[in-house]
């Protein structure tokens, strides 16, 4: 009988600490972050970024997210998203003995604007710099290499995710339209 009177109680605990983490969680303000709100006039899209195909991908899954159409190609009331910029690079931050590297940096530049289907800049040409320090092992080279792809593949999300914002303040900021137009 001891064994039954346990299950309930152990369930009645487990229940009463995920109510306590979900109103711990709602008192400080965390909230499950949304889809973009885009500006008007991206309900369809063409992507076009130069020489990062990973960066395009996200970027592409992330508009689709957000409630646009993308579309294969550009044409008449089709928004372009082009991102002529972006390029990662890597600076050595330090050295150790026998002038060895022993932390780099990777930068990652990226520029990009959004015209509509007309030649009209929706979102004019902005820059976004972002970078991330790691720690160089001159006796571990594959593993090196695979640190600076995670680290890339990173810092492509967090650039998808820093030109939606940038996108969505310009869609808060963006004019509104007379009506009956």
């Amino acid at each position: 009988m001891n064994v039954m009177t346990l299950v309930p109680a152990s369930r009645l605990l487990r229940n009463a600490c995920l109510l306590l983490v979900a109103c711990v969680l709602g008192a400080c303000g965390f909230h499950l972050r949304q889809s973009a709100a885009l500006p008007p006039g991206m309900q369809r899209v063409h992507v076009v970024v130069n020489g990062n195909y990973a960066l395009q991908q996200r970027l592409v899954r992330a508009l689709q997210i957000s409630g646009a159409s993308v579309e294969d190609q550009p044409g008449a009331g089709i928004a372009e998203l082009r991102v002529p910029v972006a390029a990662f690079s890597t600076e050595t931050l330090s050295a150790g003995g026998y002038a060895r590297v022993s932390e780099f940096a990777v930068h990652f530049q990226v520029q990009f604007e959004v015209g509509d289907g007309s030649g009209k800049t929706l979102v004019a040409r902005q820059r976004v710099d972002m970078s991330r320090e790691y720690s160089y092992d001159a006796t571990n080279t594959v593993g090196n290499a695979s640190q600076v792809q995670a680290i890339e593949q990173g810092l492509n999300d967090d650039m998808v995710q820093a030109i939606l914002f940038r996108l969505q303040a310009a869609g808060r900021n963006a004019p509104v339209p007379p009506a009956g137009t």
